[in-house]
């Protein structure tokens, strides 16, 4: 099974990084309302970046990590560099 850190770009243009086993359903439950407290009022949300691991405990502590280490700014440059990677 993978494992997948996430961050989403909300309505409100903030971000937010969550941690799942199965991306496409997690975001499909963050826009219809029964994702996260914090995007439920902040829908839609769009998948902006995502990292894959092979254990629960590598994504929970990635997630940590983007949380709480990075600032704003990082963040938007990891989107990014992701995002440009992927041209």
């Amino acid at each position: 099974m993978k494992y997948y850190t996430y961050i989403l770009r909300c309505s409100d243009g903030t971000l937010y990084t969550g941690y799942t086993n199965d991306l496409n359903k997690r975001i499909s439950d963050h826009n219809s309302g029964k994702g996260a407290k914090y995007t439920k009022v902040r829908l839609p949300v769009e998948l902006v970046y995502y990292e894959e691991y092979e254990s629960k405990s590598e994504a929970m502590s990635r997630e940590w990590h983007i949380k709480h280490d990075m600032t704003r700014a990082e963040k938007e440059s990891l989107i990014k560099s992701k995002q440009s990677q992927s041209q």
